[in-house]
């Protein structure tokens, strides 16, 4: 017997749950890039002090995770999407007016933790695969050219086989940008954000590439005081990934 319409399992609640987010994203000018790095120095001049702190608990988790001995380089790929989406947790609550906490840094450990564990997961065989690719080229290059007297040989061989592995990472750098947002504040799976990220990239290559260049030389300047730009560039950097996100997933 078919239920009754009136019946209370039959009643639909309200508000009614929207419908998961799909991934869709929309294609901004290359100028958007200018307005993300923007957004990034403005969130971090308004509160340095917090940022400075979070950044610095960062990169000592990341730095000290990665040097244990044979795990560390699974572990610290793991680690990585739950931290990012910890500090993307803290810009937006300093967006949305409150406070930056070095609580937020842990965020991704008691929400979404087990998607974005598989991101990680997926970014470190994605890695694995790209130095499997290029000591593959590199060491034939290498024992050819020693088998045959050819050093000019085997130096071209390992040049090449750096140009392929950096060539390969770009597109896994794109699968991975979005993905801990996506899974984190948008509760997608690990797969269908990691290929909404890529395609995000993909249709924005002109803002990314602005991007990506600007990046390069601000990395250089804070790489000459001994490294300590990086504690204001990484907050920096946490920002301009939430810009990019809100910016390109308006409707997330």
């Amino acid at each position: 017997m078919s239920a009754d319409a009136s019946s209370p399992d039959s009643t639909p609640t309200f508000p009614m749950a929207p419908p998961p987010f799909d991934g869709s994203c929309r294609v901004v000018p290359a100028g958007a890039a200018i307005e993300w790095l923007r957004f990034g120095w403005d969130l971090f001049t308004r509160a340095p002090g917090a940022w400075v702190v979070l950044a610095l608990v960062f990169l000592v988790l990341t730095l000290a995770v990665a040097m244990v001995p044979l795990a560390g380089a699974l572990a610290s790929h793991l680690l990585l999407p739950l931290l990012a989406a910890g500090v993307l947790q803290a810009v937006r609550r300093q967006e949305e007016g409150g406070k930056v906490e070095l609580n937020d840094l842990f965020a991704g450990f008691s929400r979404e933790t087990t998607g974005l564990v598989v991101v990680g997961l997926c970014y470190m065989l994605g890695w694995f695969g790209i130095l499997a690719v290029g000591m593959l080229i590199g060491g034939g290059s290498l024992v050819g050219g020693a088998a045959t007297g050819g050093f000019g040989v085997a130096i071209a061989g390992v040049l090449l086989a750096v140009m392929i592995s950096l060539a390969l990472a770009v597109p896994l750098f794109m699968a991975f940008w979005f993905a801990p947002a996506l899974v984190y504040f948008n509760h997608m799976q690990p797969v269908p954000a990691l290929k909404a990220s890529f395609s995000a990239c993909l249709k924005n290559i002109l803002p990314f590439t602005v991007l990506g260049l600007i990046m390069g030389v601000l990395f250089f300047v804070a790489a000459l005081p001994m490294g300590l730009g990086f504690l204001v560039l990484l907050p920096v950097s946490f920002a301009v990934l939430y810009a990019s996100y809100r910016d390109i997933f308006p409707t997330a």
